[in-house]
């Protein structure tokens, strides 16, 4: 095992009694039967996992939902440091992590390649929908992703830079809208920059991502959500992590993730559930 490798299996097993430590912090009353979740996930996607491990502790008081946070890269070579760790010091049913939930599912497939989550465990719980924006203060707008052939003028991000700008083009060709937008389309370097365009009068509406509109709702309004079906949407999936120290508990929290009750979480933040988007629609 490498030195790197061997920093990285002590790196993850500190966090995730660090995790335990911020929990247990100031609530000595914890009953000592508390069950910890730990969570492994990455910064896109903390903020739904979190919001998705409150929900379940409110209808599970004796669990706490702790999450270890790391960049994909990163998050990658810490499971491989805890399946590669010294022999002897993680076993079955007995490792650090119980979930791991990376941002996109490029990631977790590899991770069920190298069996550093169980087989069959992956749950599938959002896609993140493209949606038109408008100013908040607009009082005429479009209401749809098709009125924007009426000659509203429409910003995305760079097709040749951003996922979003890719995204974006495809859903406009899907509409059969690109060409008739042409003079029509302003064309920024990233999300800031639609958003900028849109708030400044360089265009009427934007194309961005659900949640980022959810977060921007104090500046703009959503006026229109895309059918997920229609674009290679970003899916977001969760699975249980091979070394997983208690999988009846991580089989709960993987069928909360499909339940309404999380699926109107994750909608209230942007996010179009998969459930959803199997049957043919969008939650809005």
């Amino acid at each position: 095992m490498t030195w790197r490798g061997l920093r990285r299996a002590c790196q993850i097993a500190l966090a995730a009694l660090g995790v335990v430590s911020l929990l247990c912090g100031g609530e000595s009353a914890l009953a000592a039967t508390t069950e910890r979740l730990i969570i492994a996930t990455s910064p896109r996607v903390a903020a739904p996992i979190r919001a998705l491990g409150q929900a379940f502790e409110a209808t599970h008081p004796e669990v706490r939902v702790g999450l270890y946070i790391d960049s994909g890269l990163d998050l990658r070579q810490t499971m491989a440091a805890i399946q590669n760790s010294v022999k002897g010091q993680y076993f079955i049913e007995r490792g650090p992590i119980h979930l791991i939930a990376p941002g996109g599912d490029e990631l977790i497939t590899r991770l069920e390649q190298r069996y550093y989550v169980l087989p069959g465990t992956r749950r599938s719980y959002a896609a993140v929908p493209l949606v038109l924006v408008v100013p908040e203060s607009l009082v005429e707008a479009p209401t749809s992703f098709e009125a924007l052939g009426e000659g509203w003028r429409v910003a995305i991000a760079d097709p040749a830079l951003t996922t979003l700008g890719r995204q974006s083009r495809d859903l406009l060709i899907e509409s059969g809208l690109w060409d008739g937008l042409r003079g029509r389309l302003d064309i920024a370097r990233d999300l800031r920059g639609v958003l900028d365009h849109v708030l400044h009068g360089q265009a009427d509406a934007g194309i961005v991502f659900g949640p980022d509109a959810v977060r921007e709702s104090q500046r703009v309004r959503v006026v229109a959500v895309s059918d997920v079906r229609s674009i290679a949407a970003t899916v977001h999936s969760i699975a249980m992590e091979r070394y997983c120290p208690n999988r009846r508990l991580c089989e709960e929290f993987l069928d909360y993730t499909q339940s309404p009750e999380a699926q109107a979480i994750l909608t209230n933040l942007g996010y179009v559930p998969v459930t959803a988007r199997e049957k043919g629609g969008t939650t809005r």
